[in-house]
């Protein structure tokens, strides 16, 4: 039996803010983004801000002054919240940190000067995230995260990843933008124009985020969304693979909450 590759750690953030249409059609929306058409993993995908735990994050996880919220998390849990946002910065440049003594966010202007500053020399490990929240006086608002999902790459593919996906409100006026670099474009859409663009072509869904956007969709603002995460139970997700009548499908467990139990995926 070939060896099962190892699941890495790995955080996303469904960042969320409530329609700013001219139509006030009452749509939630998430920041989502295209990765590049090089990445090994999941290329040229429409997919929310996120990557893999790493050694600086368990590092600002051993330094409870660096952040705020992590009250009754253990050191693994920490290391999860952390690289969220970390990544989050790193792809987007939207920054879930508080200035040091302060209840609130950091506003869009002093997080746009840290952007500035940092954003590229910690993509190009030049600085480390420990060190910018240090010089900056910034503490991460791990509070500010919610569980939403607990997502494991099935076994048997040669890349696999065990995440944990988040949900937070996004901090006022802070609109984000991709890197250029891991990823190409970036949009606020809602679940139901990210859906319509998979379903036409327009954009490439990954299994996960499609029914992750699924199950966005039936809230119509971001209060409801984390309302009903804070309230629910994670269930782990392992797909596993099936062949029936010449078509792939994917079985999940039924107790997630994503309608269903077994999903088509195109042909074998």
């Amino acid at each position: 039996m070939a060896d099962v590759a190892k699941a890495r750690p790995a955080s996303t953030i469904l960042l969320l803010r409530d329609s700013t249409g001219p139509d006030g059609n009452g749509e939630i929306e998430v920041f989502m983004m295209v990765r590049h058409y090089e990445i090994d993993f999941n290329s040229g995908a429409l997919v929310f801000p996120g990557g893999s735990v790493d050694a600086g994050d368990h590092e600002i996880a051993g330094n409870p002054d660096l952040f705020a919220g992590g009250e009754g998390h253990d050191a693994e849990t920490l290391g999860f919240r952390i690289a969220a946002i970390r990544e989050t910065f790193e792809e987007s440049g939207i920054l879930l940190a508080k200035p040091r003594g302060s209840t609130a966010l950091v506003d869009a202007k002093r997080a746009g000067e840290i952007e500035t500053l940092h954003r590229a020399a910690l993509c190009d490990g030049k600085i480390t995230f420990q060190k910018i929240l240090a010089d900056n006086g910034m503490l991460l608002s791990l509070d500010g995260l919610v569980p939403y999902a607990h997502w494991i790459t099935p076994e048997g593919m040669p890349k696999r990843f065990d995440t944990w996906f988040f949900l937070a409100a996004a901090p006022p006026e802070q609109l984000g933008a991709h890197d250029g670099k891991e990823s190409t474009d970036s949009i606020w859409v809602s679940p139901r124009e990210a859906l319509a663009g998979g379903d036409s072509g327009r954009f490439k869904l990954p299994f996960p985020t499609t029914r992750n956007l699924i199950k966005l969709g039936k809230h119509r603002t971001v209060k409801d969304a984390l309302d009903a995460a804070r309230q629910s139970r994670i269930v782990t997700v392992m797909p596993v693979m099936t062949r029936l009548n010449g078509g792939r499908q994917l079985r999940i467990p039924a107790e997630a909450g994503y309608d269903g139990e077994l999903f088509e995926v195109g042909a074998a």
